[in-house]
């Protein structure tokens, strides 16, 4: 084998990379809170909303669930400037990350409000509470309880996938790795440190995750 490997431009271009790595764990924090929102209020309105509401989020659900996330970015980012809405690649990149995990959160969050025990429910409807404060109070908090590993699996899929968002320009991980070795021609090199610096930011997010479980969640088994 006669190729030399050359680290050094790695470490020479180093700050690049990182500033690339750091403008994908902003746009995946960011869509992941945005996301989960957006998920409580479709599971929520999706099973006690009203039948034209729950028919609109089932059709956003399918929509986007059996769509390429690819196509989703270069409609906001291409053709939503047609009709007079235009954002930079940025923020094109975060919507279509929210609306993307939207889809995906709404099914995990509404299985997890299933499996809360009806007899809850009905406690708390008994004591007064609208439907809203029987969500809000009762249901929720154990149902996120439930399906938080299955929620944070498709945060940290929400991540990796964020490489996509380098084909409408954004400056992330994938893109600044894309550019540096086009001009460096050490593709192996490059595409190694973009490898690794995933796997740490994978890592760091299930760390970060389970530290969240452990605080918010467990605290029940503790007390």
């Amino acid at each position: 084998m006669s190729y030399v490997f050359q680290f050094g431009v790695v470490t020479d271009n180093l700050p690049r990379l990182l500033s690339g790595a750091l403008l994908t764990i902003e746009l995946s924090a960011l869509a992941m809170v945005g996301g989960l929102s957006v998920a409580i209020c479709c599971a929520f309105l999706k099973l006690w909303g009203p039948r034209p509401v729950r028919w609109i989020i089932h059709g956003y659900v399918e929509a986007i669930r059996n769509t390429p996330f690819l196509v989703q970015l270069f409609i906001i980012f291409f053709s939503l400037p047609a009709i007079g809405v235009r954002l930079d690649a940025n923020h094109a990149a975060l919507l279509g990350m929210v609306v993307n995990l939207g889809a995906y959160a709404t099914e995990i969050v509404r299985a997890g409000i299933e499996s809360v025990p009806r007899g809850q429910t009905e406690a708390g409807r008994a004591l007064g509470l609208s439907r809203l404060q029987v969500f809000r109070f009762i249901i929720l908090f154990p149902a996120i309880k439930a399906v938080f590993p299955a929620l944070a699996s498709q945060f940290i899929l929400l991540m990796l996938g964020s490489s996509i968002v380098s084909a409408i320009s954004a400056q992330e991980l994938t893109a600044i790795t894309n550019t540096l070795q086009s001009t460096t021609f050490r593709a192996f090199e490059f595409y190694f440190a973009a490898t690794l610096i995933y796997l740490l930011m994978a890592l760091g997010f299930r760390g970060a995750f389970a530290a969240f479980y452990w605080l918010v969640f467990a605290r029940e088994r503790r007390g």
